[in-house]
This record gives C-alpha cells, structure tokens and sequence, in this order.
C-alpha cells in the first residue's frame, strides 16, 4: 500500500477529504518521526510501539570484493513492536 492509497483509506473511513486526510497523515507521520529524533517512544495501547535502538558497530564484507572487509558504523534505527491487538487481529 502506497502513502496515497492510505490517505484515500482514511479520507473514506473518517469522512474528511482527501486533502484534510492527507494533512493528518503527514501530521502523524511527523509527529512519530520528531518524537523518535528526540529519543522517545510512541506507544498506542493494544497496536504496537515505535521506538529506536542503538546498532553497534561491526565489521562487514564488501559484497563487490568478499575477501574485503567494511567498517560498519555505530547508528541509532528505527524499532517497532507488534502490540496484542494487532498480533490478535493478524491471526484470524
């Protein structure tokens, strides 16, 4: 499902038009995203948890030369987790 055929989604199950849905995705979007950068976590109760984590740093290969190996950097990334409502609705 692309950005727009959310919006659409949402625009038909809120009733708001397609440019008003459009803004609320954005907002939330942003919203998540600003929170995330500020080292918080979104949480909504029975669909699941937003958060970030920290990566280590490692080792890799080259996948062009495998006898070469990479630094990997240290790098903070994005988490989700599956809340028990959703994990519920995902089963039946």
């Amino acid at each position: 499902m692309t950005k727009q055929e959310f919006v659409d989604q949402v625009a038909a199950k809120s009733g708001l038009s397609r440019r008003d849905a459009g803004k609320a995705v954005d907002a939330f979007l942003s919203s998540v995203t600003d929170a995330l950068k500020q080292g918080d976590s979104v949480s909504f109760t029975g669909f699941g948890k937003f958060s970030t984590a920290q990566r280590a740093a490692r080792e890799g290969v080259n996948p062009r030369n495998p006898g070469q190996k990479v630094q990997i950097p240290a790098a903070t990334v994005p988490r989700f987790q599956a809340g028990s409502s959703l994990k519920q609705a995902l089963k039946s």
